[in-house]
């Protein structure tokens, strides 16, 4: 699990990078979602897969 302080290093980083002005009020709560988002994300990224699977060509509900 990422640490809160590398969350608000990375929005930090991320911001500049992409020269996104980020307002100090709006800080927090940007910080607070990426965190959320990322702890959601780590489900899908964390599931192991056999190596033998292969992606389906067509989606077929």
């Amino acid at each position: 699990m990422i640490k809160k302080n590398e969350t608000a290093t990375y929005v930090e980083a991320m911001a500049q990078l992409i020269d996104l002005e980020l307002k100090p009020e709006h800080r927090p709560g940007v910080i607070n979602n990426f965190a959320k988002i990322y702890a959601i994300a780590s489900l899908i990224t964390e599931f192991s897969l056999p190596d033998d699977i292969a992606a389906a060509p067509v989606f077929e509900p």
